[in-house]
């Protein structure tokens, strides 16, 4: 998985990046007011870095493989 930024120019979003072409992607745009994650959501944002900073995560590749229902170990 790739995070790469982006504009719209005429109506169309384009990348800098090597990005296949017909892969799917997913957008996120903020509205006029940007992006402001209230004091519950930052606590929660708080509270997963420190779960990722401790080891306790998964990593994409393994969730992808668990939502397809594929054994992992």
């Amino acid at each position: 998985m790739k995070i790469l930024t982006g504009r719209v120019v005429e109506g169309r979003v384009e990348v800098a990046g090597d990005v296949p072409e017909g892969q799917a992607v997913a957008v996120l745009a903020p509205d006029a007011g940007g992006f402001r994650p209230t004091i519950d959501e930052e606590d929660e944002l708080a509270r997963a870095l420190e779960d990722i900073r401790s080891g306790d995560y998964v990593d994409a590749r393994q969730l992808i493989s668990e939502l397809k229902g594929e054994r992992t170990d």
